[in-house]
């Protein structure tokens, strides 16, 4: 399929051929689809790093709740109901919201993934997903855990939108044994690790009491910090292990909103992450904490949240953040997107310039990071196909019916 999108008032004309971008500043008249794109930007799809999407069955459940009672208290004894449908339909619902307010792939840890992955195929969306593994010292589960991982690779072998990756939880909840298979599995497949890494305070410490190591060094001693390493949160990062990660070529995914929510206490430390060479990117977590998947929303608290903990308002400006979210994304899921040029995946958005929001239209990065939401997301492209035209995508209006139906009967089991 061929699409022309012609008139954009930040570009010259792309023609999109397959699912790459053919030519820009094109002489193509004609296309299989054909946007016009007058009074609108065309943009690189923005890449969530971090998400738990069928957590958005859990959207506004447990509120206002300090972090381990909102897990021992709501969220696990949930969790622990999952239904490969319940998974299947949250999926859905969080994929329906990232394609309406502009990403383009996601990083996706949680369980049933089979069943998520068949979620992200059915709306379109560029997937990296990994099944979460979790053993607790515990070696029978610890095969099981071994099984089920091997069972998702397998499953998604071939799929042209779903990439898998591994999920260790994080160091509390993963053994040594189980870094170990993990580190030989990445190592034989070729696969991306995502993980959760220094998130509280609280996980800092018990680290050291048990291994008398913070979790950075600790997952060091093991070899499991390199190029395909996807790390989340980083809150609680010391200056010597950002260089240690920028050493070790590790990415690492900032999820303010959802760190503030669940008053993590720390801050990522952005600038000695971008001095060391740490390939920061951004996540929203999943919707349970955020409360969305809005990367609009994510990039604005981003930004602020670095100037107001620094006093320094040019920490993180704009058009630094917006590359976060975009290349940056991309290139810690090691696919080639997240910029607008001609060989590149195809996955773009085209935001409407026309709004109150974005008016009078200064800085185009400034509106974009500061003064827009997801709802200026027009059209949606991934892969060279349209999920979304005109802020429509097919069945919504079913996606949310089943969403809500499903949501409550889950908390009610």
């Amino acid at each position: 399929m061929s699409i022309l999108i012609k008139d954009a008032e930040n570009s010259e004309d792309i023609y999109i051929e397959g699912n790459h971008i053919k030519e820009i500043g094109t002489n193509v008249t004609e296309a299989d689809k054909v946007i016009d794109a007058t009074g609108k930007a065309v943009l690189p799809g923005l890449a969530n790093t971090h998400t738990h999407g069928a957590m958005s069955l859990l959207r506004s459940y447990a509120d206002d709740m300090q972090l381990q009672e909102w897990l021992e208290e709501k969220i696990w004894p949930v969790e622990s109901k999952l239904t490969s449908e319940d998974v299947y339909l949250g999926t859905k619902l969080a994929c329906l919201e990232m394609i309406k307010s502009g990403t383009t792939v996601f990083a996706d840890m949680y369980f049933h993934m089979e069943d998520a992955a068949r979620a992200a195929e059915e709306l379109g969306l560029r997937s990296v997903m990994s099944y979460g593994f979790i053993d607790l010292n515990d070696a029978d589960k610890r095969e099981q855990e071994i099984k089920k991982t091997k069972e998702f690779v397998e499953s998604v072998e071939g799929k042209k939108l779903i990439k898998a990756s591994l999920g260790p939880h994080s160091v509390y909840t993963v053994s040594d044994e189980g870094w170990d298979w993990i580190k030989e599995y990445s190592e034989e497949k070729d696969l991306l690790v995502h993980t959760h890494l220094s998130e509280t305070r609280k996980e800092n410490e018990e680290c050291v009491e048990d291994t008398g190591k913070r979790p950075t060094s600790y997952l060091n001693d093991l070899g499991v910090l390199n190029e395909r390493l996807l790390a989340a949160h980083g809150c609680w990062l010391t200056r010597q292990e950002c260089k240690t990660l920028g050493s070790n070529g590790v990415s690492l995914s900032y999820n303010p909103c959802s760190n503030m929510k669940l008053a993590s206490g720390g801050v990522m430390p952005f600038p000695w992450l971008d001095k060391f060479g740490v390939n920061v990117c951004l996540g929203t977590d999943g919707a349970a904490s955020n409360n969305n998947l809005d990367l609009f929303e994510e990039m604005k608290f981003a930004s602020l949240l670095q100037k107001n903990n620094l006093w320094d308002a040019t920490v993180l400006p704009a058009e630094r953040v917006w590359r976060l979210a975009t290349r940056n994304g991309y290139r810690a899921l090691d696919l080639d997107g997240g910029v607008l040029e001609e060989g590149w995946l195809a996955d773009l958005i085209v935001v409407d310039l026309g709004l109150e929001s974005s008016c009078p239209g200064h800085d185009l990065y400034s509106d974009l990071v500061y003064s827009v939401n997801g709802s200026c997301v027009d059209s949606t492209i991934v892969n060279g196909k349209v999920v979304m035209e005109n802020r429509k995508v097919g069945g919504e209006e079913k996606i949310l019916k089943e969403a809500r139906e499903q949501a409550k009967d889950l908390v009610n089991r």
